[in-house]
């Protein structure tokens, strides 16, 4: 079965498979098992949930776009994470916005995984010693793979989706998975261990968890523990004397 424009003509095995069966069926079988069709469905169907917070999230669009076109790898962009099984940390994430994107992380369904995209999601580049930009999204939530740039091109997010492909067919093979390591060239490693790291004080994880679960509907940050706002003396009358 082939699709003719003039001199063109394209061919694919399963319109091969499809003809021989109607032409007589039961002729062609095929043969797999759940767990390869599985793994190709998990590998080949990853809807992403972008947190996009500046110019990354512009190169996130472009790759979205029709020139590169996320879609051909099975890569669809969704807007909520219950739908979604790859967050893609696309810029800046500060201390206010960290509860939420977890909170955002933990809403995803397993199997998850997460991209950070750029140098600002990797380590805070330019905004690293600023006390109010986390150093890093791998201090609050696990990252599979790293995309290093600033801000990487459409081709480096595509590349990345695909080294992620790559570690979700061996890890459904059965085979170990190395994690990636958070690159370091022309960067400042953080002030905070990544989340796993047999070195990182158990006392940062109950601080997070705790601001995640002070999280009220409204999107404001109970700090039940914080100290009261120191009170300022009431203006001075002009007209009041010495």
């Amino acid at each position: 079965m082939a699709v003719n424009e003039g001199e063109q003509s394209f061919r694919h095995p399963l319109y091969d498979l499809v003809e021989g069966m109607a032409r007589m069926p039961g002729l062609d079988l095929a043969f797999t098992t759940a767990d390869q069709v599985l793994s190709w469905g998990c590998e080949k169907s990853l809807w992403v949930f972008p947190m996009a917070t500046s110019c990354c999230g512009i190169e996130f669009m472009a790759a979205s776009s029709s020139r590169f076109d996320l879609d051909r790898i099975g890569t669809i962009p969704r807007a909520t994470p219950r739908h979604c099984d790859v967050m893609i940390i696309a810029g800046t994430i500060t201390v206010k916005m960290a509860p939420r994107v977890k909170k955002l992380w933990d809403q995803m369904p397993e199997p998850k995984w997460a991209i950070a995209m750029g140098s600002c999601a990797i380590s805070g580049d330019f905004y690293r010693d600023i006390y109010s930009v986390v150093p890093g999204v791998d201090t609050f939530m696990p990252v599979d793979v790293y995309v290093p740039g600033c801000p990487p091109n459409p081709d480096h997010l595509l590349e990345g989706l695909r080294r992620l492909q790559e570690k979700i067919r061996t890890k459904r093979a059965g085979q170990f998975v190395e994690p990636d390591k958070r690159p370091v060239a022309g960067l400042q490693a953080p002030s905070i261990p990544r989340l796993g790291d047999p070195a990182r004080d158990p006392a940062i994880d109950a601080a997070q968890l705790d601001s995640v679960r002070q999280l009220d509907p409204e999107g404001a940050l109970r700090r039940h523990d914080a100290p009261p706002a120191p009170t300022r003396p009431a203006p001075r009358d002009p007209g009041e004397e010495g």
